[in-house]
């Protein structure tokens, strides 16, 4: 059994958005989360900040979230962490691809503040509970 959900490792480059999230993860869900606003921030704090999760948006500059991901499982001790992605592009072959690289799912975009922290707690409950990344489909 995968241990419990507390610190997610969040990468937005939107600051509007990673505010609301981060407020309404830790306000309304109780988990420690920790922003980085590009990839190359997050492959940096990963190692010491060791987050159960990673919770990584789609379309950013530089490196997009799969690229993040895929930088992110070389990172030893925290690589094979489950990721979610957050993202507008929620059409079934963008979610399918998502699934293929490893994700336990998919948030999409524009996201309830006050539901998002419970999706996320499905998406984990989900795949520790054997569902795996095939079940549950999109979190709208």
């Amino acid at each position: 059994m995968r241990r419990e959900l507390e610190k997610i490792l969040y990468v937005e480059d939107d600051p509007d958005i990673a505010a609301i999230a981060q407020l309404a993860l830790e306000t309304v869900g109780g988990f420690k989360v920790l922003v980085c606003d590009h990839g190359r921030a997050a492959l940096s704090a990963a190692p010491s900040f060791r987050p159960d999760l990673f919770l990584l948006d789609v379309m950013m500059p530089d490196m997009d979230g799969p690229s993040v991901l895929a930088a992110l499982r070389d990172i030893p001790d925290v690589g094979q962490r489950p990721a979610i992605f957050m993202t507008a592009k929620v059409q079934p072959g963008e979610v399918a691809r998502y699934r293929d690289l490893g994700a336990i799912g998919v948030i999409s975009k524009p996201f309830d503040p006050m539901k998002v922290a419970d999706q996320i707690r499905d998406l984990w409950a989900a795949a520790d509970g054997g569902a795996g990344a095939g079940e549950g489909g999109v979190q709208p």
